[in-house]
């Protein structure tokens, strides 16, 4: 406080007249100013916090220097004679300073100090920690180790692989040379989070074709990211499994799409759209902006990734590097919320958890799957993401040595990225104005872009407490003009005006040129129409014939076709299913959005994400194949950790409730035991 009153005008710690005060009065009033703004934040702020639980969270961070200003005035005013004076507009930059500097050491402003940002979250947990014990059955006291689920979104099994080569992730390369192991798995077609963590916690993919799609029966559409889409999907999913999801014991769901059935909410998108105190999935904001030094520290980081991205964007436009996408507007404030904001919040509640002793935990760190969109999954934008993510899981796994009980470290991602210029970019017109021109309606001269459906934005927008804007995409208008939808390389076409699925046989008969303009275009790779799968230059294969779709697939990868017939079985699949050309020797794709780096699709590496688990816990078994078998491996991980293990002998067989793993095990590291849980108990 002396410091901050010889630097700034406006603020004055001493009398007025000749001679002024002596030091030693000007310490004494700035020990009573401090002593007193201190006091008024220990006491005042948790309060404060709490009573702004309906002001939009990220408004919140921004509140937090106003309102520490504020009991800088008040405290001010308590200085006796009149001593201390402090302009307003003064007060903000004062009081952010001294909350930084009495939060931790005068180290905690450094941006790269994790050590006094650790600190910190200490406190913070330690605070909940003490306020929650005794409230669940059990208590944190008992043995059994905690599990902590890391999802690394969009992170592919081939690029950590190479992020580990390149020493880009020094702590997940740790992980497995203490004996932690990883393997990929394999996503159904819909390769993206909507479809994918939900499988992962609620265990059920069923009748999720796409990240958007166009349901007739409503005639609206279902779009993944979109909070009352969410929590439409998470409640058939549990309508269809009888169960709850993943976390229902002593869970916390940090990040997420949907909750998995926890009782500890935070940005959870599913619950988002409620409103008053009954939107627990914000608490996250307030639990971490209840310390005001956490508000400088990500502030600071907030504006420096925005200058990052205007960097980063600038230097690939003067080089001319491509292919590229539009990164202006709102996107670098976008940008900065997935990889400041919310990773931040996300690694505190996980931390706040580990410390309460929580049973299990699954977080959801978004950060690389927004910049991959954008900048592409390879490269020095995406490398930079990869480190501070490491960063993140480092300060997780130096934190679990400081739990009340132990903790087990799963890593995994819902899907991978695929690398390509777009669609639009490489062929000069969009998958609706194909659609449009082979139905014989008029095509726009100039082409309009389909917006990125990317999940960051939701989640600015859900923590604005404002709609996921869909525009008429949400919806359609009804008549017999097409709704075309893009996810990622994936797109659908529906026809309103026809009930149900349309066959083959209206389409040609209605749109006769429609089918053979897709199939035969060079940036489509297949179609699907009514149980059967198009390629070019007339190729036809029914799915209901074996061999027939695996042969014309078989440059999508092993598994494409069960991918596909597994689709084709949903109620709300789309009349005309597209997926993009895909280039096996370099892996790339065209997105039919905005994207450089795209999943949603088949090809390439967004099919094949990885599951990484420490050596105590039992082998997967085999190759995965689909979300839903993900989640019976983490299910049994819980039930292993819930009483003694026996070693036994490893079976070499997969586990015999997943039908849909392959035979043997793709880049998995050998292992000479697994544990199993001890069915006796």
């Amino acid at each position: 406080m002396l410091v901050l009153a010889g630097v700034l005008p406006d603020f004055r710690l001493q009398a007025e007249g000749p001679g002024g005060d002596s030091l030693t009065r000007i310490g004494l009033t700035a020990a009573w100013g401090a002593g007193a703004f201190g006091l008024l934040s220990a006491l005042v702020w948790p309060l404060v916090v709490r009573a702004l639980l309906l002001v939009p969270a990220l408004l919140l961070g921004l509140l937090v220097f106003f309102l520490n200003g504020s009991l800088l005035l008040i405290a001010i005013g308590l200085i006796p004679d009149g001593h201390g004076e402090v302009a307003p507009e003064t007060a903000v930059v004062v009081a952010a300073a001294m909350s930084a500097v009495a939060s931790a050491t005068s180290t905690a402003l450094a941006v790269r100090d994790d050590d006094a940002y650790r600190r910190r979250l200490y406190r913070l947990a330690d605070r909940r920690r003490r306020r929650g014990r005794g409230t669940r059955a059990g208590g944190p006291a008992r043995a059994a180790p905690g599990l902590v689920f890391l999802q690394l979104d969009g992170v592919g099994y081939e690029e950590l692989r190479r992020a580990l080569d390149r020493g880009l992730m020094p702590t997940a390369a740790g992980l497995l040379e203490r004996g932690h192991r990883v393997t990929p798995w394999r996503t159904d077609w819909s390769s993206q989070t909507g479809a994918s963590q939900l499988g992962i916690l609620h265990g059920s993919t069923f009748d999720v074709p796409a990240f958007r799609w166009y349901e007739k029966d409503t005639g609206e559409v279902m779009v993944c990211n979109r909070p009352a889409g969410a929590a439409e999907l998470q409640r058939r999913a549990i309508a269809r499994t009888g169960d709850g999801g993943l976390l229902t014991l002593d869970g916390a769901s940090r990040g997420n799409l949907f909750s998995g059935g926890a009782d500890q909410l935070a940005l959870v998108l599913s619950l988002s759209a409620r409103r008053g105190r009954d939107n627990r999935s914000r608490a996250g904001y307030f639990a971490y902006f209840s310390d005001p030094a956490n508000a400088v520290r990500t502030a600071v980081s907030f504006v420096a990734e925005v200058g990052r991205e205007i960097g980063q964007s600038l230097r690939a436009r003067v080089r001319g590097e491509g292919p590229r996408v539009g990164r202006g507007g709102l996107y670098p404030l976008i940008r900065a919320f997935a990889t400041v904001v919310e990773r931040d919040v996300v690694v505190a509640a996980v931390i706040g958890d580990m410390l309460a002793g929580r049973a299990a935990v699954y977080a959801d760190l978004v950060a690389y799957d927004e910049v991959a969109h954008h900048s592409g999954p390879h490269g020095r934008d995406t490398d930079q993401v990869l480190a501070r993510l490491d960063r993140g899981l480092a300060l997780i796994t130096r934190v679990a040595g400081h739990a009340p009980r132990s903790y087990r470290v799963v890593l995994l991602s819902d899907h991978g990225q695929s690398p390509g210029e777009t669609f639009l970019g490489r062929y000069g017109l969009t998958l609706r104005d194909l659609v449009r021109a082979g139905c014989g309606l008029p095509v726009p001269r100039r082409a309009r872009r389909t917006r990125s459906g990317a999940e960051a934005r939701a989640a600015v927008l859900a923590a604005l407490r404002r709609p996921v804007e869909e525009g008429e995409e949400a919806h359609p208008a009804t008549g017999s003009d097409p709704v075309v939808l893009a996810s990622g390389n994936l797109g659908l076409i529906s026809f309103p005006d026809v009930p149900g699925r349309a066959d083959r046989a209206w389409i040609e008969r209605t749109h006769p040129a429609l089918l053979p303009t897709l199939a035969d275009h060079p940036g489509v790779g297949f179609l699907l129409v009514d149980g059967e799968v198009l390629g070019p230059d007339g190729a036809v294969a029914r799915l209901d014939r074996p061999g027939e779709a695996e042969a014309l697939l078989a440059a999508f990868g092993p598994g494409a076709a069960d991918a596909v017939r597994r689709t084709d079985s949903f109620p709300h699949v789309a009349d005309i299913m597209v997926n993009s050309a895909y280039d096996p020797r370099t892996g790339v794709v065209h997105a039919f959005e905005e994207q450089i780096g795209s999943h949603g699709g088949l090809g390439g590496e967004q099919g094949r994400p990885f599951l990484m688990w420490p050596p105590e816990l039992s082998d997967p078994g085999g190759g995965l194949v689909g979300a839903e078998a993900v989640h019976r491996v983490l299910s049994r991980w819980l039930r292993e950790a819930d009483g003694p293990q026996v070693p036994v002998e490893p079976s070499g067989e997969a586990p015999a409730e997943d039908s849909r793993s392959e035979a043997t095990p793709s880049g998995i590291l050998p292992s000479a035991r697994v544990t199993v849980q001890d069915e006796n108990r």
